[in-house]
């Protein structure tokens, strides 16, 4: 049964509601990396990648490097370097059956965010990967972005929540504990939530690359 009596059927009736983007938005969209976007990217230790398979399930994924850890290889492409991480490669699951993806580039302290749309392809190029080498291990496999959208993203959505700013921030004791949500979801029988924290712990600490 849908909880929602009231929804939006079409396009027509959004843009009743909603309204006319802006000649600004509807101008700054290109279609390759400039120089901006080069420097952006060089920047951004963090983005967002969203990925969907071909029956349209979606998933977004989070990436974390040192700043520039993104390879822009020319106006058409970079390059994302694949770290160890818990081995479910959701996203390069559904790369495989479906190329298209949305990526999000954040900059610590930056209101607004880098969006670049396009096609990706799952590299193992040795060489290209070894320029994307940290504490002497390469990646072993990079997402390759053929890039078709690029538009910077204004600063609305972390003005509101005020993300960059520490008073917002809640103590440390009061946040979420992934130990516990690990524990209650998975129902292993030889996991109690120290154990958990502990094998995050070693996991942070002994297996970022």
């Amino acid at each position: 049964m849908n909880k929602f009596r009231e929804v939006i059927k079409d396009e027509k009736e959004l843009r009743a509601l909603i309204g006319e983007p802006s000649k600004l938005v509807n101008n700054k969209v290109i279609d390759y990396l400039d120089d901006n976007c080069a420097k952006f990217i060089a920047q951004s230790p963090f983005l967002t990648m969203a990925t969907s398979d071909r029956q349209g399930f979606c998933d977004v994924s989070p990436r974390g490097d040192y700043p520039g850890f993104v390879k822009v290889l020319d106006e058409k492409s970079l390059v994302i370097p694949e770290r160890p991480g818990n081995k479910r490669t959701d996203s390069m699951h559904n790369l495989l059956s479906n190329p298209r993806l949305g990526l999000i580039f954040f900059i610590p302290g930056l209101g607004e965010t880098l969006r670049i749309n396009g096609k990706a392809t799952l590299v193992m190029d040795d060489e290209l990967l070894g320029q994307m080498a940290f504490k002497g291990k390469k990646p072993l496999i990079g997402i390759g972005v053929e890039v078709e959208e690029c538009f910077i993203h204004c600063a609305k959505a972390f003005k509101r929540s005020g993300l960059w700013n520490p008073d917002t921030w809640k103590r440390k004791e009061k946040l979420p504990s992934a130990a516990k949500m690990l524990v209650e979801h998975t129902k292993l029988p030889d996991m109690d939530e120290e154990n958990i924290k502990k094998r995050l712990d070693k996991s942070y600490t002994e297996r970022l690359y």
